[in-house]
């Protein structure tokens, strides 16, 4: 049985990844999906970054 690909963009630059990772980055900021490239971006010396899991396209 073929598995369903989902889709989800960053909320960031509204591009499309297969991974996509749910972080805080504002003091006081909502959870977002950010793709790799904006989480190298908002990751980095932040002290408001927060990790709050992985989404992936593909589930097992």
């Amino acid at each position: 049985m073929a598995r369903k690909i989902r889709v989800k963009l960053c909320d960031r630059c509204s591009q499309s990844a297969p991974i996509l990772y749910r972080v805080k980055y504002e003091e006081d900021g909502e959870w977002v999906f950010v793709c790799h490239q904006c989480w190298d971006q908002v990751s980095q010396d932040n002290p408001f970054y927060v990790y709050g899991g992985t989404w992936k396209a593909q589930k097992k």
